[in-house]
């Protein structure tokens, strides 16, 4: 009996062992699949820490490599910004010059300009002194010399011509009143007396001094008088001549027109323009 009753109690502790072991396998089992999963993972945490470590030696590499070229860079740079700022100082320099040139060729200009108003201001200043000194002389052909006088002073006032030009013509119209006042002219021309009549005549110029004529039936004579009337000059015919002065005036005629020899002609004072007691 009591056999019996131990060989069940044995049983169910075999039994209970069984299922013991089994968990314990189990258990066992789980545990290495863990293992692997965590070698697998820490496998793969070192792959991705050796990638990590790569990409870091490659970045630094990089940095390295990129912090040498900023250097150079900076450098090369730094070289060409010192080589800018001496071309810089150099044109700088240069700008100075010109600018100097220009103000200096501005002030000469303005000087120039300066000048030539002055000079300008004086020729038209000459010209009416001219034109006053036309005014003044033999009313010979007096409208045209002092119209061109006039027209040349306008011209001058006006800035229409140059001063160099100005300055040409200027000595053309005085070479022509200088030539004016050294010539000896005759002309046949009309002429009005002093009582308004109007007669042919021969009239006879020596310079800007004298004038006299004779009319073409040899019946009046005349002389030309100069006088002051209101501080103003004024030519006046003198048809009172004697027989001396009328001779003296026809046989100077006459020789200017080659109708007598050449000879000196001794004309009376009292001819003279100027007038005056005789």
């Amino acid at each position: 009996m009591k056999r019996l009753n131990i060989l069940p109690f044995a049983f169910f502790v075999l039994s209970f062992s069984s299922f013991a072991f089994a968990d314990y396998e189990s258990e066992i089992r789980d545990l290495k699949m863990q293992k692997e999963k965590l070698n697998s993972e820490i496998q793969t945490l070192n792959t991705r820490i050796a990638s990590t470590d790569s990409m870091l030696r490659a970045d630094e590499s990089r940095h390295k490599v990129l912090e040498q070229r900023y250097r150079a860079d900076k450098e090369r740079r730094n070289l060409e910004i010192d080589s800018l700022n001496a071309k810089i100082r150099k044109v700088a320099a240069s700008l100075q010059q010109e600018r100097s040139k220009q103000s200096r060729a501005k002030n000469k200009s303005e000087n120039v300009a300066a000048k030539r108003r002055a000079l300008r201001q004086e020729l038209a200043k000459i010209c009416k002194q001219l034109e006053m000194q036309i005014l003044q002389t033999l009313p010979w052909e007096r409208d045209k010399r002092l119209d061109r006088a006039k027209s040349l002073t306008r011209e001058i006032e006006s800035g229409n011509v140059t001063e160099e030009e100005a300055f040409s013509r200027m000595k053309s119209l005085m070479n022509e009143e200088i030539k004016f006042g050294d010539e000896v002219a005759v002309v046949n021309s009309p002429l009005t007396r002093k009582n308004g009549e109007i007669v042919n005549a021969t009239i006879l110029r020596i310079g800007n001094q004298w004038m006299v004529y004779v009319d073409e039936n040899g019946m009046f004579y005349g002389r030309l008088e100069r006088k002051l009337e209101k501080d103003k000059v004024v030519y006046e015919w003198n048809e009172e001549l004697n027989l001396e002065e009328r001779a003296a005036v026809k046989l100077a005629i006459d020789v200017k027109q080659a109708k007598k020899p050449p000879q000196i002609v001794n004309l009376p004072v009292s001819l003279s323009v100027v007038g005056g007691a005789r």
